[in-house]
């Protein structure tokens, strides 16, 4: 079984987050992530950038394996686990920008409030240090922007409608996760964590109860995704008067998707992409040519993922999330070897479904073990159909036992 070395596991005990360690723990890596954003816009600086990053590196790590963001509260670890990637991508970041040899350019359209090159600079590298995707940069070619479901308008239309989407995937992902935690309250829906295979049920019941829930945590997980991305996108339009074109969508309808490959290149969400590749990728790729670029993301994505496991759980073993992602990565290559670019259809999908569902159940089981599905937040209190949802999977739960 795979797992990090004693050497390498990251620390259990955390110290509660305060104004004094926010202020010397947080805010120091924060401030490298965009001066190194700044310096990598401008020519000459590569020098100064390599000297700044293992600082930005270990100031990085120690903020994101060090600090309780959620003050005790196990059912509040998620917030742990947005600390730990959110430094876990400082890090990554700023390497990239590291060994950049060229400043990056920015070709988007610019915002109305642009009035002078030094504000240009520091628009640029805001824009930079939070633009994950990289929409209006040179250095996100290739990747795929869905087209925009809101009115643009106006700033005022964009945001009133992303609000309203917002509260609309709120609602959904907070119904979604009360049901997930009804299937198992005392196991995998509570932070204790557990499996969702059920021992007790023959194989075939088993299985598809696995994967009713695996595809529920699917949709709570785009639910959750998308809510935060329309109530940011609506922020930046109103507060920063960013325009509607520099918030484009995050996904498209991943449900109908007709190959492997459209479902993780086009219609889930690219926040990533440049990452993986960069990481991954783009190493696997001199070594082993297309086959390694595309199992080298995945890979990645893998790793990154068990990074997330790591902040409530430092015992979970990095197979449970490196052999469903690598997988993802072989189904792509397989498509590819088999049916060339014509993968689609009824076929297409049935195909695409069948095996995000196969994997997703070693993936979702994977987070259910570490306690991740038994996390809580004001989406679940404040669904207004959690009884009947509970009472509903509950009464489904005993009739697949009762069979």
């Amino acid at each position: 079984m795979l797992s990090l070395p004693d050497g390498l596991r990251l620390p259990t005990a955390r110290v509660p987050l305060t104004a004094e360690n926010f202020a010397s723990g947080i805010l120091p890596p924060v401030v490298c992530y965009f001066v190194t954003a700044f310096l990598v816009l401008l020519p000459r600086t590569r020098p100064v950038r390599i000297a700044l990053w293992p600082i930005t590196a270990i100031l990085a790590f120690c903020a994101g394996t060090s600090l309780d963001v959620c003050m005790g509260q196990p059912k509040l670890h998620f917030l742990n686990i947005n600390l730990q990637l959110a430094m876990f991508c400082i890090a990554a970041r700023t390497l990239e920008w590291t060994v950049q040899t060229i400043p990056f350019i920015r070709v988007a359209r610019r915002s109305s409030t642009d009035v002078s090159k030094r504000s240009d600079s520091v628009l640029d590298t805001l824009d930079l240090a939070c633009s994950l995707r990289g929409c209006g940069w040179d250095w996100s070619q290739g990747l795929y922007v869905p087209p925009e479901i809101h009115p643009t308008s106006s700033r005022l239309a964009f945001a009133t409608s992303a609000l309203v989407s917002c509260l609309k995937h709120s609602f959904l992902c907070g119904t979604i996760h009360s049901a997930v935690q009804s299937f198992s309250p005392h196991t995998f829906g509570s932070v204790d964590g557990g499996t969702i295979f059920d021992d007790s049920l023959p194989p075939h019941l088993r299985y598809f109860r696995s994967s009713i829930i695996a595809t529920l945590c699917a949709f709570g997980i785009y639910s959750v995704l998308q809510a935060d991305y329309e109530l940011t996108a609506a922020l930046c339009v109103l507060l920063f008067r960013q325009h509607p074109d520099q918030c484009p969508p995050s996904f498209e309808s991943p449900w109908r998707a007709t190959s492997l490959r459209e479902f993780w290149s086009r219609r889930w969400h690219q926040w990533f992409r440049q990452l993986f590749i960069f990481l991954g990728g783009r190493p696997l790729s001199l070594l082993f040519g297309r086959v390694g670029g595309v199992m080298g993301a995945f890979l990645a994505s893998g790793f990154f993922h068990h990074l997330a496991l790591l902040a409530i759980d430092p015992s979970s073993e990095m197979w449970r999330m490196l052999l469903p992602f690598g997988m993802m990565g072989t189904g792509v290559i397989l498509e590819r070897v088999i049916a060339g670019n014509k993968t689609g259809g009824w076929m297409g999908w049935v195909w695409t479904m069948c095996w995000l569902v196969l994997w997703g159940n070693v993936m979702v089981d994977g987070w259910a073990r570490a306690g991740m599905l038994g996390g809580s937040s004001i989406l679940d209190s404040a669904t207004p159909v959690r009884q009947p949802i509970e009472r509903l999977v509950r009464t489904f739960d005993e009739y697949l036992h009762a069979c």
